[in-house]
């Protein structure tokens, strides 16, 4: 059986990451998509909503081999503790290749799983999650961004943000 991990910060979420983990979960018997808690970041979302979201959206579709957990330690020993073989990474464009194959190489030497990347779709390739909350923080419109049960969540936010 091959497992795979699709891990990210998904904060939030995105149609493009949504992209990666279906066609991810058509390649493998069973998808791990891991909310990475990365303690040098300041997500807008809690672990606990972008996990909820994420199932949220793939509910409507239904992937039953797909499984939504977090983690605030290493994606290897994730990936050790559930057996994956195999980490998959979205790529938009050659910035993100550059940024990722690092990250591949050690995951590589620390537990001997391998990363796999999945390019983009191309009408989604613009798409991320920074650009996602740069849009939303001045007004702009994020429908078909993000699953529809985000873009109300992240304006009320990102709301409560600037009234703090």
């Amino acid at each position: 059986m091959t497992i795979a991990v699709c891990p990210g910060s998904y904060d939030p979420v995105t149609t493009g990451h949504l992209d990666v983990i279906e066609r991810s979960a058509r390649i493998f018997e069973t998808v791990h998509v891991v909310v990475a808690v990365n303690s040098a970041k300041t997500p807008i979302f809690s672990e606990k909503t972008r996990v909820d979201v994420i199932k949220r959206a793939l509910v409507k579709d239904g992937y039953p081999n797909v499984i939504v957990a977090s983690t605030d330690g290493l994606i290897t020993d994730y990936c050790t503790k559930v057996g994956a073989s195999v980490i998959v990474k979205g790529l938009r464009q050659n910035g993100d290749y550059e940024a990722e194959l690092g990250m591949a190489l050690v995951n590589r030497k620390l537990s001997g799983v391998e990363t796999m990347f999945l390019p983009a779709n191309p009408i989604l390739e613009h798409i991320s999650s920074t650009i996602v909350k740069d849009v939303a923080r001045h007004g702009g419109d994020v429908t078909g961004m993000v699953p529809d049960c985000v873009v109300g969540m992240l304006a009320e936010q990102l709301q409560k943000e600037k009234s703090q």
